[in-house]
């Protein structure tokens, strides 16, 4: 018996329309007041549930910035992946690392462990930034498939 699909609302549409609207990756709450802001009575809680349902399905990426706060944004890329992200002006760029991967199941498999994931976003300055030198803001993360 396959395990029961989950269903689909129109508040969990509407979620994803509006991440799919945004740019790059985005908090539950600024989702959340841009939902509100165009007329929605989504609640937050609503919101936070349904982007980790799109999370947990694959259709959602995530980052955690380095303030510790989940960022969410459509997911571009299939299957497996990590980001390198700017800390200056949020550049993310997505990035798939063969020798990590290897690194992951040998270590796993060293000592004993099996059905392990692992998350991995390096974060520093891009290019731009690191020629710039400007002061940190508070700006979104922009995204970068590659």
């Amino acid at each position: 018996m396959s395990a029961p699909t989950k269903r689909m609302t129109s508040q969990k549409i509407a979620v994803r329309a509006a991440l799919g609207a945004e740019q790059g990756f985005v908090s539950a709450q600024a989702l959340h007041a841009a939902l509100r802001t165009a007329g929605s009575r989504i609640g937050l809680a609503t919101v936070y549930r349904a982007l980790n349902e799109l999370a947990t399905s694959g259709a959602a990426d995530t980052v955690v910035a380095p303030s510790g706060e989940t960022l969410f944004r459509g997911c571009s890329t299939s299957g497996h992946h990590h980001h390198l992200v700017c800390q200056q002006c949020g550049l993310t760029v997505e990035v798939h690392a063969d020798v990590v991967e290897e690194w992951a199941r040998t270590s796993a498999a060293e000592h004993g462990f099996s059905e392990v994931g692992h998350v991995l976003d390096i974060y520093g300055l891009c290019a731009e930034c690191s020629v710039s030198r400007s002061s940190v803001g508070d700006s979104q993360p922009r995204t970068v498939s590659g």
